[in-house]
This record gives structure tokens, sequence and C-alpha cells, in this order.
């Protein structure tokens, strides 16, 4: 296996060579080298660039090699690479099976072809009765409870997908009609399993895909998804309709659950995660001046992108293609080659040390920039400053661009408009915290800035491709993002660290709740780990700190995200509510007072 690993990256470093000596050789930030580069980023070869592929590893030898070319120093010992393991997929498990039974009929399903674990269930062997709950929904809210009058405890729900109140294209129903949420409410019942059923609405009975959902299982209780034949049978030993049971919760909105006399299932449901690895790429420009030896500028961007656009694409077409991602995030990464080459050719005017970091896995939750704040190669807090650049390469006919993080130092607004040359259409937001890899290191209380022209229709999907880059465009804003960084590695004075704290927006009693966490989604634990706490915040204000894992909150199990946000959901700004946190080895409860947004 190594020997063949070896042969690939020789094949990879050869390639890259013969395709960078073609490259413009210009110090100078250029239109022309930056559609080059993005050219190759964002080319058919690279397939999207998903994180984990052997496309991306090419991607990760190109930008080595451009910092080889350019004289950078390796940033993590001897090497530009930081290898990362994360999840990647699932699998199903080796020993798997599920028998449906009654005193009439005994049924041995077939895996893939009659049942299918769910990505998110637990693994374990069950035996228990079977309790139709109707669609396993209940919401006091809507005066709707499947769950009323019947006793889940120790037993399997069978429950419908979908909600009762679908026909309506703005349902109240909706958001409580995912197969993550319907299953933490069944565990939050007491049962120790589900079975998802479909409707009767297409005439189909496929099988849930099992695909990986970048979340944790929800652990205490299997989930499954069986054609609903296998039910119909149980129906029909009851003298009762499926069908008929259906649309009358549907016109009538009145659940109709009920325990099965004899049903029963036992079963041993297992799905494994697979693991890959990935890379960070990083190189070092020392600085010059002893007093500030210790003081780091990063400028980063993501590297990653879709790859055939199997997670998160908003791609509606049928036949699978490249998410070329050329401004997401082609236009960055070309941002931090250019910006790399630039500062080379003053490097003995440089005062500070910069960092030049691509990440990847940022499209599946900032996965690579959470693991090197981690496992920064010197102690995290020599950091002065973070610049980010995601998606700049769609500068606009008015020059619009978007800085977030303006108010994480009070030197930012100052030094973005006094260099602010090109007469930017300026947009500042001051929140240290956003949709990409800077919110790592604001996480770190570290000052942050962060570069972006704006989403736009083709925004994760294979429409974003090379031509419809803005280079001129693009070369402005790395011209511009060169003077303030230069300002950064040469000033007399590192830059202070601000704490935002996000003002609450209308009255108290109304709008959606808020916490004031984002998650870290690097590595796999029981309940929801925070990377980073919003200052000023409700969790702030209770005292929870990155690195802390909620597992209970309001007394609700929590063993993910998903579980969180579902339970956070049941209450109002204003409410109090106890949250139990591991934080290290040391279990801590504590009460926070939500408030709005």
């Amino acid at each position: 296996m190594k020997k063949t690993k070896m042969k690939i990256l020789a094949f990879l470093l050869l390639f890259s060579s013969l395709t960078f000596s073609q490259a413009l050789l210009n110090p100078e930030i250029t239109a022309e080298e930056i559609q080059y580069h993005i050219n190759y980023l964002a080319s058919e070869e690279l397939e999207g660039r998903m994180t984990g592929t052997q496309e991306l590893y090419k991607a990760a030898v190109y930008i080595q090699n451009e910092f080889e070319r350019y004289g950078l120093q390796p940033f993590f010992g001897e090497s530009f690479l930081q290898e990362f393991p994360f999840i990647a997929g699932i699998e199903l498990g080796d020993k798997l099976y599920l028998s449906i039974y009654s005193d009439a009929n005994v049924s041995d399903l077939k895996v893939g072809f009659d049942y299918i674990p769910l990505s998110f269930t637990d693994n374990f062997s069950l035996a228990g009765n079977l309790v139709f709950a109707g669609y396993g929904i209940s919401v006091s809210d809507l005066n709707y409870d499947d769950y009323a009058g019947i006793d889940v405890k120790d037993k399997i729900a069978v429950v419908f997908r979908n909600h009762p109140d679908r026909k309506n294209p703005h349902s109240q129903f909706e958001k409580y009609s995912s197969l993550r949420y319907k299953t933490t409410t069944a565990r939050d019942k007491g049962a120790s399993g589900i079975i998802f059923i479909n409707d009767y609405e297409k005439d189909s009975d496929d099988l849930i895909q099992l695909r990986y959902d970048n979340a944790s299982s929800i652990t205490g209780l299997v989930a499954v998804n069986v054609k609903r034949e296998f039910i119909e049978r149980l129906f029909e030993e009851e003298n009762k309709d499926l069908k008929n049971i259906l649309e009358s919760i549907d016109n009538n909105l009145t659940p109709n659950s009920f325990a099965f006399e004899t049903a029963a299932i036992e079963c041993n449901i297992e799905v494994k995660k697979t693991e890959k690895s990935c890379w960070n790429v990083a190189g070092l420009i020392p600085g010059n001046d002893p007093a500030f030896a210790n003081e780091y500028l990063v400028i980063g961007a993501h590297y990653d992108h879709l790859g055939w656009g199997e997670t998160n694409s908003l791609y509606m077409g049928d036949i699978p293609m490249i998410h070329y991602g050329a401004d997401d995030n082609a236009s960055g990464t070309t941002g931090l080659l250019e910006l790399s080459e630039k500062f080379m050719s003053i490097r003995d005017q440089l005062k500070r040390n910069i960092v030049f970091a691509g990440f990847s896995g940022e499209e599946l939750g900032l996965l690579g920039s959470s693991y090197l704040v981690n496992n920064f190669p010197v102690p995290i807090n020599e950091v002065v400053t973070m610049i980010n650049m995601d998606m700049i390469g769609r500068l606009n006919d008015n020059n619009d661009l978007i800085i977030y993080g303006t108010g994480t130092s009070s030197e930012w607004k100052n030094i973005l408009n006094n260099k602010n040359l090109h007469e930017f259409n300026l947009t500042f937001n001051d929140d240290g915290f956003g949709p990409s890899d800077h919110s790592s290191f604001y996480g770190k209380q570290i000052p942050v800035l962060f570069f972006f022209t704006g989403t736009h229709s083709d925004y994760h999907k294979p429409s974003d491709t090379v031509d419809k880059i803005n280079a001129e465009g693009q070369e402005k804003i790395l011209r511009y993002v060169y003077d303030v960084a230069k300002n950064i590695v040469q000033s007399d004075t590192k830059p202070d660290y601000i704490s935002v704290e996000r003002k609450e927006r209308g009255r108290m009693t109304t709008g959606r709740v808020w916490v004031g966490t984002m998650p870290d989604f690097a590595g796999e634990v029981d309940g929801y780990k925070l990377g980073g706490v919003t200052d000023g915040s409700p969790a702030d204000k209770a005292g929870l700190k990155a690195g802390d894992i909620i597992t209970s909150f309001g007394g609700k199990k929590i063993s993910n995200i998903y579980d969180f946000t579902y339970a956070i959901g049941s209450y109002v700004p204003g409410d109090k509510v106890e949250v139990v946190i591991l934080r290290g080895e040391e279990e801590l409860t504590v009460e926070i007072e939500l408030a709005s947004r």
C-alpha cells in the first residue's frame, strides 16, 4: 500500500511540475496568473476537488509546488502538508439481520432489498414489540400528538415519512418531518427503535439511500427503513387497512395510533463510518525583526469543493455533473498563491512571519481549519490575525466587496478605509464568526478579516465555472488584501482583539431562539461539540467555551448538532434552560437564559 501511495505521489509531483512550469513567472499580482491558476484548479481533471479524493490531493500538490517555486518554507516541520482524518462516508456492517414476526407470520427481511438501516442509527441487537405511531410527530403548538394514548417505552415505533399536511406548501408540520427529528422524538418518548415506511404518494416504495449526513449518530435506539408491504401484512392481521388509516389521518389531521397485538421484531443493526485522510497545505515566509519572531499572520483559503455534488449541492438535475467550484473556492486559493508569491518578493521588508494556508474539508464543516487551529505547529496565541478569502472571483460592476470580522479589532475599519485605493463599495460586518474558515481562528480569540464578493445563482452548482470569473476584478481585490496584510506585518504594534457582542434584534419575546454557539464538526463525539461561542451570547454569559460538549439540553439527550437544534426549537426567548456539558473529564451543569437573534 505504501509503495502504491509513493508511486501515486511521484506521478502527481511529476505531473504538477510539468503543469506549473508553464505558468507566467511574475511576482506581481496579475489577472493572467489569476485566470491561469483558476483554470487548473477548477478543471475537469480535478473533478470538483472533493475532500479526501485523489483529485483534491492533486490540488494540494499543485499548491505545494507553487509554494516551493516561490521559495516559501514548509510550515509542518519538513512538509508543506498536514494530514488529518475525517469521516468520509458510511457503509453497512457485517452481521445484519431483521425479522418481523407475529402469531401468524415470520418474515426474514433482506438488507438492501426489504430494509435498510439509516445512517444515524445506533448499533446494537434489539427485540421488542411494535407500536404504530402515525407520522411520529408530537407538537403541542400544533395540537397534534401521534404519541398520545400509546406507550412506546422499550418498544419500536412504526411511523410514516413526511407529515399529514404535506399537500399544504406552507404547512407548519414541515419542520417536524425530518427523519432525524422524528427519531429524536421517538427516543425522547422512550422508544428503543423506529421503523420508517413510505406513504402512498408515489407508486414506488423505494428504500432510503444510505448516505452520511456529516453528523454523529443518534444514540440509544436503532433506526431503519422497511418496505411498506411488510407493515401492511401486520395491519391486515389486526383487521386494519394501512392506506385507509393514513388517509384518515391526513384528512382530519388527527392521529390514529395503536399498539399491535402480537407484532414484534428481532434485529441486529450495524453501520460503520468510513475514515479517510485529507490535507491542509501551508507555507511560511519568516519575518526579519527579532522583536516579532513569535508573531504570525495567517492568510488562508479553502481549496476543496463538492466533487460531483455528493454533499451540499444545490443542483437539481438528474445527471451527475462535476461541481467545478471556480469561485468557491478556486478564486480564494488562487489569491493565496498570488499573495504568497508577491510577499516573497518583499520578504526582506517583513517584520512578522506570514503563514499561507490552504484548508480542505471546509465544505464538510470547516474540518481543515478546525484541525489546524487545534494542531498548530506553534502556540496558537502567537497568531495575531487571520485573513480569509472565500469566493472573491465575482466582483460586480458596482465594485461591491463584503468584509466580515471588521469589529474584531479596533484597527480594522481605519486600515480598510485608508487602503481602499480601488474605491470598492465596502460592506462591513463586525461579527468574527461566519460560514468560512476564519471562524475557526476567531474561536481562538484571534482578530479576523474575511473577504467575499457575495453569493450568486451558481453557488454550489456545476455552473460555477471559470468563464464567469472576473480576473481583473480579483486582481484589484488581491492588491487591496496585499496592502491590508502588509500593513499588519510591518506595523510596530499587533492588532488588538475585540470580542464582538451580537446585538439582539427586536423584543425578547419574539423571533428565533438564539444560544450563540458554533459547532465543531471535526471528530466524532456523543454530544454537540462547540467550536466557539459568540461573545455576549447566552452561551457566553453562562460560561460555555470552545471545546465543551453539550450532552443534555432541558433534560433532552443531545448526541449531535441536530439534536441540539431540535431541542432549542421548543423554547422561546427568555426561557431558562438547564444544560449539561462535558469539559474535558468534568461534567458541569449550567443554566442558560435564551435570547432572540
